[in-house]
């Protein structure tokens, strides 16, 4: 039995035809709120086996960020993936990595990019990074609900500031408080290990060269002591996701750079432990 066409005209519907907000997330909450992540109740979310993604840092650079992600999602003591992906371009000058449920946390992200997509054509100039900060946090203060049932989502947002002509870090946590970082962080189960390897690492005036190894680095020590955090993967050919955000925009770096970032990384570590120092 066919349904008859609820507009018949061919129009579209008045709520999209009605002045508004400029944010899309604000459009759905008033006119299709099932279709937000947060307004989906999970019943007995506290059994749902579900891949869950780490780790994630940022470094500051000279005249941006550089943001970096593992590839390895697990599923309890299984790895659920060696090649996922968790550094994402937010818009032509931020990235959001994610850290937590890695379906819900891809579905975020992706209307993120479509909420500043939104506010960029409805107003015809980009958000300030301080407003796209502010977008996501209450993005995420909207998955409060399900976060409460163990699918939290946990991102790491930065970009490159077009006012103070500076890279910028933005860490958040499930409530979506936002909380500004200065110099480098990091998020997820390794994040531990990889801040100690980034205080170790990281200092002022980093070219953005330099701050790719630097991550790189902090990735390598996280995979070292967490099991959920998979290292460069020479014999598959698997390599981290990094991007820098500079002036010129977001730019993911090539795997053909990557391997020989990590290539360098691991021959300078062989040769610290052949001369015996155990350290590294």
């Amino acid at each position: 039995m066919s349904h008859p066409d609820p507009h018949p005209s061919g129009r579209l519907p008045a709520a999209f035809l009605t002045p508004g907000s400029s944010s899309f997330v604000e459009f759905l909450a008033a006119h299709a709120p099932a279709l937000l992540p947060g307004s989906r109740p999970v019943v007995g979310a506290e059994q749902v086996t579900a891949p869950h993604g780490t780790t994630i840092v940022a470094v500051v650079c000279a005249g941006g960020v550089v943001m970096a992600g593992d590839r390895r999602a697990t599923m309890g003591s299984m790895i659920a993936s060696r090649e996922i992906e968790k550094v994402f371009p937010a818009d032509e000058f931020s990235a959001v990595g994610i850290a937590g449920t890695a379906g819900l946390a891809v579905e975020l992200v992706r209307l993120f990019q479509l909420e500043l997509e939104h506010y960029e054509k409805i107003e015809g100039s980009l958000l300030s990074l301080d407003g796209k900060a502010n977008r996501l946090s209450t993005m995420i203060r909207g998955n409060l609900g399900l976060a409460m049932q163990g699918l939290a989502v946990v991102p790491l947002f930065g970009g490159y500031d077009l006012d103070r002509g500076a890279g910028r870090i933005f860490s958040y946590d499930v409530t979506g408080g936002r909380y500004e970082e200065h110099e480098h962080h990091a998020v997820g189960s390794g994040s531990v290990f990889a801040r100690g390897s980034l205080k170790k690492l990281w200092c002022p005036g980093l070219t953005p060269q330099d701050a790719v190894r630097v991550a790189v680095e902090a990735l390598v020590d996280a995979a070292d002591d967490d099991s959920a955090t998979g290292g460069p993967d020479t014999t598959r050919r698997i390599w981290p996701v990094v991007a820098t955000v500079t002036e010129a925009g977001y730019l993911r770096v090539p795997d053909d750079e990557l391997e020989v970032v990590v290539e360098t990384v691991v021959a300078d570590r062989r040769a610290q432990h052949a001369r015996g120092d155990h350290r590294a």
